[in-house]
């Protein structure tokens, strides 16, 4: 069973830290480009930050460039996003995706996780 496990979210003042952590199983962690997205209601979909499999290409959303850190550990199967820096128009619900595939046949999704940054 796939799944998706994504914790780190909450509240925070403006400028300061946050880390999500996405902890995937039941698939080859390691052979998935691995994305983190966010949406507020009523908003479309925003990529956030990736990193692509193959290839391990990394990249971010432009309003997040210098702010957020990605990264990945495949020997634990966790996901990283390190957002510093925060501002108040980062607030949103934060997904974990995964995703394979020249027609990415193979996509999953974690459940969102709050975050909130009050200026």
């Amino acid at each position: 069973q796939v799944r998706l496990v994504v914790s780190g979210g909450g509240r925070v003042q403006s400028g300061g830290s946050l880390r999500l952590s996405c902890v995937a199983s039941g698939f080859t962690f390691s052979r998935f480009t691995m994305n983190w997205y966010r949406q507020t209601p009523g908003k479309e979909l925003e990529l956030v930050a990736g990193i692509t499999w193959p290839g391990g290409r990394i990249n971010y959303a432009e309003s997040v460039k210098g702010r957020f850190l990605v990264s990945r550990d495949n020997s634990m199967n966790t996901l990283y996003l390190q957002m510093n820096s925060l501002r108040p128009e980062d607030t949103d619900v934060y997904y974990c995706n995964a995703r394979q595939g020249p027609m990415n046949e193979y996509n999953y999704w974690g459940q969102g996780t709050q975050v909130t940054v009050s200026s």
